[in-house]
């Protein structure tokens, strides 16, 4: 019986590993002729070494394994190897072999190799198609500010957003508050907050957001409200009723 080929696409070093010595525990006989850390390495792997499988993770830089799985269509035999499962539904219609999630198990893995072994003896699928009909599924990796550039006197600085400890409402306008200084922004306080990452800017209230990482000490009222003490400044910042939930354990 011909040896049967198969190159591993995955861009994170020590899954890559981790899938190549499972698949040689599961499968000794398998010749992995190659490795690839991106989709355009993926590519050219799929094109110089023409492997019988493609071991491929659904989310890489360069191309992802969707644009890559389209290169493949007709070519190998795809095995989606990756930690988004709302997919597998849809890649089985269209042919692809298998859809293994991670982290990697020697006896999924294993029934992918049953699989595979029955498969061989047909043609690849045509998955030409594939990628239309995934690609909406996949959330954009949301590219969030990192550093704008504001007005000082005659001047423009540049300011990194990490460095913005508070951005508060101006009228049409914002202030941001950073240890040493304060600046104005054309832009309204909702424009900015689309632009900055919830998970480290938090609204506290109607006309506040504030960087979590900056809080000091959080105070608690007589009357149960709460106000933040941010670190290198001095004033306090009101949190409303609305967001103090934020806060629940303070």
């Amino acid at each position: 019986m011909k040896a049967v080929s198969a190159v591993i696409a995955e861009d994170e070093p020590l899954l890559r590993q981790e899938i190549r010595s499972t698949l040689t525990e599961v499968w000794p006989e398998l010749t992995l002729c190659a490795e690839a850390a991106d989709g355009l390495q993926a590519i050219e792997a799929l094109e110089t070494f023409k492997p019988e499988i493609l071991f491929l993770d659904i989310q890489m830089p360069g191309r992802n394994g969707l644009e890559v799985a389209r290169h493949a269509s007709g070519k190998a035999h795809v095995v989606f190897i990756t930690a988004y499962d709302a997919y597998a539904v849809q890649a089985f219609e269209e042919g692809a072999l298998d859809y293994v999630l991670k982290p990697i198990s020697a006896e999924r893995l294993k029934s992918t190799v049953e699989r595979l072994k029955v498969r061989l003896r047909e043609p690849p699928a045509d998955l030409s198609h594939l990628a239309d009909l995934l690609k909406t599924m996949i959330k954009p990796e949301v590219q969030y500010l990192k550093w704008l550039t504001v007005p000082h006197a005659s001047e423009l600085r540049v300011v990194a957003v990490s460095e913005i400890l508070y951005l508060k409402a101006d009228n049409k306008y914002t202030t941001i508050a950073t240890r040493s200084s304060t600046f104005l922004l054309t832009s309204s306080l909702k424009e900015m907050q689309t632009k900055l990452d919830p998970a480290v800017f938090w609204q506290i209230h109607r006309s506040t957001v504030v960087n979590i990482s900056a809080i000091d000490t959080i105070y608690r009222s007589f009357r149960g409200a709460l106000e933040i003490k941010l670190k290198d400044r001095s004033e306090l910042l009101p949190v409303s009723a609305a967001h103090a939930h934020l806060f629940k354990h303070a």
